[in-house]
């Protein structure tokens, strides 16, 4: 079975985090009871890090969220073109448009999803990535809600 780091962190938000925000299980018991969900011991290494580097960024940009209402433009990098498709670079300018991401909340996105480390990330993807990003921010209980809905529609439209 050929799991990605993606895959990994979506199981962990439906089944831990969604589910009841204030468990965190430790992370040899979470790592065991991944592997017995049929995940690779090195994609779990990969998605820790992956959380890892998203707490990490975070508490980094805090410090600096008072420019985050500076309009600006982006220009992306020849990565992030690669990765991000005009369709996900369209929904993340979107976002930021409507207020669901501010300025640094988008280069959060775009550093996880970068260290994603796949080829392409389709706007599914980027929709969870955004959704995993919000949600470690209390402060934005109403865009974390209407990404959810955004995600489970999309799922929902995808099973009929």
């Amino acid at each position: 079975m050929k799991e990605t780091v993606l895959d990994i962190l979506m199981y962990i938000f439906d089944n831990y985090i969604e589910e009841d925000p204030g468990f965190v299980p430790d992370q040899e018991s979470l790592r065991t009871q991944l592997i017995e969900a049929g995940f690779c011991d090195h994609q779990i290494d990969k998605a820790f890090s992956w959380l890892e580097g998203l707490a990490f960024q975070q508490k980094d940009n805090s410090a600096i969220n008072n420019f985050s209402a500076v309009p600006s433009s982006r220009l992306f990098s020849d990565e992030e073109l690669e990765k991000l498709d005009t369709v996900c670079r369209g929904f993340l300018l979107f976002l930021e448009q409507v207020g669901v991401l501010n300025s640094n909340e988008r280069e959060l996105v775009i550093d996880r999803i970068i260290a994603l480390e796949s080829d392409e990330v389709d706007l599914q993807q980027l929709k969870w990535v955004v959704l995993m990003v919000l949600f470690n921010q209390p402060e934005k209980k109403t865009a974390i809600t209407w990404m959810e809905d955004i995600v489970m529609d999309d799922i929902t439209a995808s099973l009929h």
